[in-house]
């Protein structure tokens, strides 16, 4: 009895399955009472990211750009060699320099049927020559329209008709974690898609040339190539420019955010350069380390780390240390809101800063500037103590090594001033690498302490602060670390 019930029970499975596959296996399984679809069960059907690449990539360029440089001939071993030539005689007459032409590759996107272009400034600047070419196979001639090197932003623009666009996003509401995806020309390879997450948001860069503040960070695989592409959300709209990586790195790409880009395209394209108000300062997110070490009242606003000599903040009283927290009505929490916030107001237009300064808060007015193309001055030279002065010791903590400036470490390093004590090495593995102290970086204060000679650097390592935020200057700009 036992067996033929078993056998029923194969044979009404037997027939269940065919069923199903007869049915094309239209449904898989119930789940919570509810049947659900084959489809939901399987990975590769309904993939957001297959949507994405084929209603975005359309829109997305790649640029080629041609610079003339010089090249310099190449010398034999002993050309040029007085004592060579005085016995074997010259063995070809000199020659001359020549122009070379010097080839490189990125990525853009379409932001309107018009044939404007948005992408990097560095993918174009100096360039004589740039060639968009379209996922299609067309290709253009593409015009220079307006850069802004502070954002490192462009725009060019191709003569053609029925050009696919991309839909801007809102970079505010994008949120760690969100899944991204980058489309570009990395290495050259056309159309490459990359796929990740928003791993944070408001990181600051600091390198020579570069000091910028909201770079959007993201583990979307970024190469050389990508710079100027879109960094395109689940909804299909951008949300940041793909710019900057860090080599030799895995997983960290960076982005400017879109809502940046659009508060200068109009300027780019209406006057070739960014009209808008300039406050003439580098700001950095204050954190919690430097509220505890500068005794700052308040856990929000943005710090001014450096102050462009001669600018408007500069002329109206602001100082490095003051922690902004208003800007006319609008709150500031973060160096972001700085940003924004200047960004939207005109040349010539006054505004009043609320800032705290040693623990008081104070208001400031400031008549803005004008920001001519985004140039930045060079640092003057300082002529103070350019003649040679006798090496001073060093001496080092947490693997820091600093000396009181020299002429000879001036010239090293490339110093304009002779304030504070220059790092001259860094222990591999220390504390003071890890927190990204650099040779040639100059510590200008301590804990608001300027560090003038080398027991000021002495008092400051061997005080029981359990906190410690650095003033550092570094390629003509200053910049806060702090430490805990």
């Amino acid at each position: 009895m036992e067996k033929k019930i078993s056998l029923l029970k194969k044979i009404a499975l037997g027939i269940a399955l065919a069923v199903f596959f007869s049915a094309g296996g239209a449904f898989v399984a119930e789940r919570g009472g509810a049947v659900v679809p084959a489809q939901a069960q399987d990975v590769y059907t309904g993939n957001p990211i297959v949507r994405i690449v084929k209603q975005s990539s359309p829109a997305v360029v790649n640029i080629d750009t041609e610079t003339m440089v010089t090249s310099n001939p190449r010398m034999l071993p002993f050309q040029g060699d007085p004592f060579f030539e005085e016995f074997f005689g010259q063995i070809m007459p000199p020659q001359q320099q020549r122009q070379v032409p010097r080839r490189a590759k990125g990525s853009g996107f379409i932001i309107s049927k018009e044939g404007y272009v948005l992408t990097n400034n560095h993918v174009i600047e100096g360039a004589d020559k740039v060639k968009v070419t379209l996922m299609d196979g067309r290709s253009f001639d593409a015009e220079k329209v307006g850069q802004d090197p502070t954002f490192d932003l462009a725009i060019i623009k191709i003569k053609a008709t029925g050009l696919p666009t991309l839909e801007l996003g809102d970079s505010d509401k994008t949120e760690i974690g969100e899944w991204v995806v980058a489309i570009g020309n990395p290495y050259g390879l056309e159309n490459t898609v990359t796929s990740g997450v928003i791993s944070a948001k408001n990181r600051t860069l600091q390198a020579p040339g570069v000091n910028f503040q909201g770079f959007m960070q993201t583990d979307a695989a970024i190469n050389p190539g990508n710079s100027g592409g879109p960094l395109i959300d689940l909804d299909g709209k951008v949300i940041g420019i793909n710019t900057a990586i860090v080599p030799y790195a895995q997983g960290l790409g960076f982005a400017v955010p879109i809502n940046m880009a659009k508060q200068i395209m109009d300027d780019l394209i209406k006057h070739g350069e960014v009209r808008r108000g300039w406050l003439g300062v580098t700001v950095q997110p204050l954190t919690p380390s430097l509220v505890e070490a500068y005794k700052i009242p308040v856990s929000e606003g943005a710090i001014v780390a450096d102050l462009q000599e001669g600018g408007p903040a500069e002329k109206s009283g602001l100082q490095r240390g003051d922690v902004i927290t208003l800007i006319g009505s609008e709150k500031i929490k973060n160096s972001q809101d700085v940003v924004f916030s200047i960004r939207k107001r005109m040349q010539g237009e006054k505004v009043e800063l609320e800032i705290y300064r040693d623990g008081r808060k104070r208001t400031v007015s400031v008549i803005l500037g004008e920001i001519e193309g985004g140039k930045k001055e060079q640092p003057k030279k300082d002529s103070r103590g350019s003649a040679e002065q006798p090496a001073k010791r060093s001496t080092a903590h947490m693997g820091i090594t600093v000396s009181e400036i020299t002429g000879e470490l001036r010239s090293t390093y490339k110093l304009s001033g002779s304030d504070g004590l220059v790092v001259v090495n860094i222990e591999r593995g220390s504390r003071g690498q890890r927190i990204g102290i650099q040779p040639g970086d100059v510590v200008l204060e301590v804990n608001r302490t300027k560090m003038t000679k080398l027991s000021d650097w002495e008092k400051a390592m061997n005080s029981k602060d359990k906190v410690m935020a650095m003033l550092i200057s570094r390629g003509g700009s200053t910049i806060y670390i702090s430490i805990e």
